[in-house]
């Protein structure tokens, strides 16, 4: 290696492939992604010499062809000898070249070639898929928080960049361009939202051919990620008619019904009672979009503040809704005066008053308008023994 390298930098030219060469080919294989390797000089297609010929030298080739990565460099004429000129003897590419015919050669090199030693490369096809892998420890995610993918691939050089993409979606949601280094290369979502649901998955893109092109590698795996949205919860309460609003009288019962429009496998309504003792904590599962909490008997132990909340355990992780505003209830003793039977009673009590005061007055009408005299009476009266005796008076 240290011999070949020290060749490569005394002794190697980089040979001209505009004006010197027109292409690279395959041929004898058994598709156009493998055969024997030709190059094309002063309009002659001529073959490679098979001497130092290994994987680099043959991924520049598949590259520079579309044709993926190499699978195999093939030695001694392996897709059998060509004819013409051995174009190019000695080749040594670093892996990073655009084209065959723009790696270095040994001009002075002893090795005799003849077609027996024609080179040749099998090519994968295509460009290897990537690998996705998922770097956040979870699959489930609140909005807001960050998603951590990885993208692999085992290849080490030609690479352009690495795209994040969502299934659906056209357009990568991530880019990062890519590092010379080892794999896996790094893409964060950053603050998600619910729309960013859904399945994932990397694609990759090398330079290849002359002049460079980007070619986009197949699609790798998929990976889905689940974004938990929790509303805050509603609620209300119901008791009877006669209680002051914000209050349940004593001894009455009385519900509590909380409510939220988004709802997720598993589910639980939680209700807490903070009052002037302590806090007290009912759970319901989220059977429905709504559940109530009853509360039969009222007693000075359920005055408090009430608050709702929603939660659920998804991807090993517990996610909580916020608390709702609060809902303060008093608990307040039966008003004897208030109460439907007293009222009843007097209503009935005063109804029986008014009738007989009526009849009284009425009677009372009554009788003196019977003993008062008329006028002419009054005029005919006489006193006999201080008694007004009424007179007769002759008709004419």
């Amino acid at each position: 290696m240290l011999l070949r390298i020290l060749l490569t930098g005394l002794l190697g030219v980089l040979w001209d492939g505009v004006t010197a060469f027109g292409g690279v080919r395959l041929v004898d294989g058994e598709n156009k992604c493998s055969g024997r390797v030709e190059v094309l000089r002063h309009e002659q297609w001529g073959t490679v010499c098979d001497h130092g010929w290994d994987r680099r030298e043959a991924h520049v080739v598949c590259l520079e062809l579309g044709c993926g990565l190499a699978e195999s460099a093939l030695h001694e004429a392996h897709f059998g000898a060509g004819s013409g000129e051995i174009w190019l003897r000695h080749v040594q590419c670093s892996g990073h070249e655009a084209s065959l015919t723009r790696c270095a050669v040994v001009l002075h090199s002893d090795a005799y070639c003849t077609h027996e030693n024609d080179a040749g490369v099998i090519c994968s096809g295509t460009l290897l898929m990537p690998t996705l892998t998922l770097l956040s420890p979870h699959t489930v995610f609140s909005p807001g928080e960050a998603v951590r993918f990885g993208c692999s691939v085992l290849l080490g050089h030609h690479l352009s960049d690495f795209h994040l993409y969502k299934h659906g979606v056209s357009t990568p949601l991530v880019t990062q361009r890519a590092e010379q280094g080892p794999t896996p290369v790094e893409l964060t979502l950053t603050d998600i939202e619910t729309f960013h649901q859904g399945s994932y998955s990397c694609r990759y893109r090398i330079k290849s051919g002359f002049p460079p092109q980007l070619l986009s590698s197949p699609p790798s795996n998929s990976i889905n990620i689940t974004v938990v949205e929790l509303l805050t919860p509603q609620h209300w309460y119901n008791t009877s008619t006669e209680a002051p609003a914000g209050s349940v009288i004593k001894g009455h019962n009385f519900n509590i019904t909380c409510s939220t429009p988004q709802q997720y496998p598993g589910g639980s309504f939680q209700l807490r009672l903070i009052r002037s003792n302590g806090t007290v904590r009912q759970t319901l599962p989220a059977l429905s979009p709504s559940v109530t909490f009853t509360f039969p008997d009222a007693q000075s132990s359920n005055e408090g503040y009430y608050y709702c909340l929603y939660r659920v355990q998804m991807g090993g992780r517990t996610f909580i809704s916020r608390e709702s505003q609060p809902l303060p209830i008093a608990i307040r003793d039966p008003d004897p005066v208030l109460s439907p039977m007293v009222i009843s009673w007097i209503v009935s009590s005063l109804t029986f008053v008014v009738t007989v005061v009526v009849i009284i007055i009425v009677a009372k009408v009554l009788c003196n308008k019977e003993k008062k005299p008329t006028e002419l009476e009054r005029e005919t009266r006489t006193c006999v023994d201080n008694t007004y005796v009424a007179l007769s008076i002759n008709k004419l």
